[in-house]
C-alpha cells in the first residue's frame, strides 16, 4: 500500500485517498493476494538482516560505552551503534524492499521474485538494487523513468509533483506496518536475550 499511495505520477487506476480504499481497491479488482506480492524476499532478508543489526548493535554499544564512559551506558555510544546497525540491516534489506517494491507496482511486470531480480540486473545493473541506498536516487514507478541526482533534486522534485502533503504519502500503510514488526522484532530479541543470559548467569553460579 505505501508503495502505491507514494508513487507520484499513478496510473488513474491506482488512485487512492486512503489506506482503507487502496486496499479495499487493490484486492476487488487485483485479487487477494496482490498486497502481499514480493512479501517472501522480504521474510527471506529480515532474518539476516535483524541478526546483522542487533549483532553490530550489541557489539559496538558495548565496545564504545567502555572506550567513552568506562563500562557505564553511554548515550552517544548507543546512538553510534544504532546509527552503524542500520546501515548494515539496510545494506541487507535494501535490494529485497527494491523487488518487494517493484513487483507491487499496478501493471508490474514481473511474474516473480527470480524474474524481477534477473530483469533488473540485467537491464539496470546491481547498482539499481542500491539506488536508494545513497543520496542518489531514481524514481522509477511506473515507468517514468525519471533520474534524481541527490536528495535534493528528490525533494524539489517530490513538491512539484505533490507539494508538502506529497512527503507523508503513505504515511499510516508505514506506521500500520512497522508498529507490530518493530514491536515483535524487539520482543523476541529481549526474550531471547534475557533468557541466554540468565542461562548463563545459572551455569556459572552452578560450577
Amino acid at each position: 500500500l505505501q508503495t502505491r499511495m507514494q508513487s507520484l505520477q499513478p496510473d488513474p487506476k491506482a488512485q487512492y485517498r486512503s489506506v482503507y480504499e487502496a486496499l479495499k481497491k487493490i484486492v476487488l479488482t487485483e485479487g487477494f493476494w496482490r498486497p502481499l506480492r514480493g512479501i517472501n524476499v522480504t521474510m527471506l532478508g529480515a532474518g539476516p538482516a535483524h541478526a546483522m543489526y542487533f549483532a553490530c548493535y550489541e557489539k559496538m554499544k558495548k565496545s564504545l560505552s567502555e572506550t567513552l564512559q568506562h563500562g557505564g551506558n553511554s548515550h552517544l555510544a548507543n546512538g553510534i551503534a544504532g546509527s552503524v546497525a542500520t546501515l548494515l540491516h539496510d545494506a541487507v534489506m535494501n535490494p529485497a524492499e527494491v523487488v518487494k517494491q517493484r513487483m507491487q507496482m499496478f501493471n508490474s511486470p514481473y511474474k516473480s521474485v527470480l524474474a524481477c531480480v534477473r530483469t533488473v540486473q540485467k537491464t539496470e545493473g546491481f547498482g539499481a538494487f542500491y539506488r536508494s541506498y545513497t543520496t542518489k536516487l531514481t524514481m522509477n514507478p511506473l515507468n517514468i523513468g525519471r533520474h534524481l541526482s541527490g536528495m535534493v533534486t528528490a525533494f524539489k522534485t517530490v513538491y512539484q509533483l505533490g507539494g508538502l502533503s506529497g512527503y507523508f504519502r503513505g504515511v499510516q500503510a508505514r506506521v500500520i506496518y512497522q508498529m507490530p514488526s518493530t514491536a515483535i522484532a524487539w520482543s523476541v530479541y529481549e526474550f531471547f536475550k534475557y533468557f541466554l543470559t540468565k542461562h548463563k548467569l545459572e551455569k556459572r553460579t552452578s560450577l
